[in-house]
């Protein structure tokens, strides 16, 4: 039988979903340092465990996405200043 994969639209809205998890998280773990109600902060921690359970249960899903992007080893380099029309 064949492995279950997700379709392209899928995988792409899993990426996003994924990317907002991972960007709530780190909104959460920032603010409380900002927080001095008590109240609030452990609301607040609750959300930052919640999102990390979250986001591992999604990375699991995300093993099944038909296609991947491959890393490049080397990075190109920027272009500074090229000396084009648009300087």
């Amino acid at each position: 039988m064949k492995p279950r994969t997700l379709a392209p639209h899928e995988s792409m809205d899993l990426h996003e979903v994924l990317n907002f998890k991972t960007l709530c998280l780190a909104k959460s773990k920032l603010m409380q340092g900002l927080v001095f109600d008590q109240e609030l902060k452990a609301l607040m921690q609750k959300d930052v465990e919640q999102s990390i359970q979250a986001i591992q249960e999604l990375q699991s899903v995300y093993e099944s996405v038909p296609f991947q992007a491959p890393v490049p080893e080397s990075r190109p380099e920027p272009i500074l200043n090229d000396g084009g029309p648009l300087q």
